[in-house]
């Protein structure tokens, strides 16, 4: 075992309150807008067809999750998997999802609060979030698992709190007058694209569900725990924004109306529970947000780490703080990254994101295959299906939800994953030596003992 390690404290609840933190439960009603127009009305379709594809990816993780209880998620999955090089590349594009995601997170706060106090400049609500999150992840797991934990009851409770308020509203003859309508699903007047466009926007809500994979590590018994945290958030959460868009739908069915899609939910929010609610949803985005923001920053900080103690990055990156056991330089690293976030755009930020999750997506479901199918030979019928069917049904639906991004993410996306190529090349010295790669077994003998 090595040396450098993360100390394992975590169980499986813990695990499953850091993927919904980082999925942030709450985004359904900050996407709610520009989904309802992609997919012409029909977002809860939208939301199950991203449910869908999502739990034959995440059927994947969690068998990868089985054989390699270690931090960098889909990076080393690919590594031992495939090849080294492959992982070296996947790593790279998770990164692009984990490195983007917090900035994304800092400037919807400061959006929503200098909209909210425009007397307090939006630089300040952005620094002040940074810095706290930076303290919490710094401080280590166990400080930021009682904050994932209030932030997800909070973020429950105000979701059951407007799904009262629209039932209220709707049963007193508002909107759609019924709470029994397939249309919110499905509308026979529209196109199935639309419901394929609106879920290749809305694969962004569950991203979340593959970050429990990167603390594996931290993880006690990680090959029951981890593919069992994977599945749970995975459902709980296209369960929640299902209910939460077909409520939305229903309260307000025509989707052309809204005066401004950003902003659509704070419409809907304030017509069936007034300012009331609406105040109650800015603080429940404050909380949502700080919450995403700290749990993508540890995730990235694991998956760095991974990369640098296995030496695909410098060794700054595989250094652990000597008190807390947590990898501060990436966490620092990755503060000074989200500083960016002060000058980019969230649409310039929002595109790279997408992009590299169906990259490693994808890889993933390749990895199960082979691994299982190709290495073990898991060819009976049983195997056939577990280790070949279903993950190259995975990967073929996220192919296809890659090819139905927006250009933007795919011309960026395409740029940054150039970058890492090059740097590939760099480090391999022209590919003619292998990268270097983490030597762990997949059937670890002891994976669950503390470091």
């Amino acid at each position: 075992m090595q040396l450098n390690q993360l100390n394992r404290s975590l169980t499986l609840v813990p695990v499953v309150l850091f993927g919904f933190s980082f999925m942030a439960l709450a985004t359904v009603f900050s996407t709610y807008g520009i989904a309802a127009e992609l997919s012409h009305g029909m977002v809860s379709g939208s939301y199950l067809l991203a449910l869908f594809v999502m739990l034959f990816t995440a059927y994947s993780y969690g068998q990868m999750a089985k054989v390699v209880p270690s931090a960098g998620s889909a990076y080393t999955y690919t590594q031992m998997a495939i090849s080294p090089h492959v992982g070296f590349m996947v790593g790279w594009a998770v990164l692009m999802d984990y490195l983007f995601i917090p900035m994304v997170n800092y400037l919807l706060f400061g959006i929503f609060f200098s909209s909210a106090f425009p007397a307090i400049p939006s630089y300040v609500w952005v620094l002040g979030m940074l810095l706290l999150v930076t303290f919490v992840n710094i401080r280590g797991i166990r400080l930021a698992t009682m904050a994932n934990a209030l932030i997800t009851i909070f973020s429950l409770a105000f979701i059951l709190i407007f799904i009262g308020f629209s039932a209220k509203e709707i049963l007193g003859g508002a909107g759609t007058g019924t709470l029994f309508n397939f249309e919110p699903f499905y509308n026979p007047d529209e196109s199935f694209s639309y419901i394929v466009a609106g879920a290749a926007l809305l694969c962004f809500s569950f991203l979340g569900f593959d970050s429990a994979t990167a603390f594996a590590e931290e993880t006690v018994n990680p090959k029951k725990t981890i593919p069992r945290a994977v599945l749970i958030i995975t459902l709980v959460g296209g369960a929640i924004f299902m209910s939460v868009s077909y409520f939305a739908h229903n309260a307000w069915p025509d989707y052309t109306t809204f005066t401004d899609p950003d902003s659509a939910s704070h419409e809907i929010i304030t017509f069936v529970g007034g300012k009331a609610l609406a105040s109650l949803f800015l603080a429940v985005y404050a909380v949502t947000v700080f919450g995403s923001a700290m749990s993508s920053q540890a995730s990235a900080s694991r998956v760095l780490f991974a990369m640098g103690r296995d030496g695909q990055l410098p060794k700054f990156f595989g250094k652990l703080h000597s008190k807390y056991k947590t990898p501060i330089n990436n966490i620092l690293l990755i503060s000074t990254i989200s500083l960016l976030s002060l000058v980019l755009s969230l649409t310039l930020v929002a595109s790279f994101i997408n992009f590299g999750a169906f990259i490693a997506f994808i890889s993933v479901n390749i990895a199960v295959i082979a691994h299982y199918f190709v290495k073990k030979k898991e060819r009976s019928a049983k195997g056939v299906i577990l280790y070949l069917v279903l993950p190259g049904i995975g990967a073929a639906l996220d192919l296809w939800l890659l090819v139905n991004l927006d250009i933007h993410s795919k011309v960026l996306g395409s740029i940054w994953f150039a970058l890492g190529f090059v740097y590939l090349i760099f480090l391999t010295k022209g590919f003619k030596q292998r990268p270097p790669e983490l030597h762990l077994s997949f059937e670890n003998d002891s994976p669950d003992k503390t470091a």
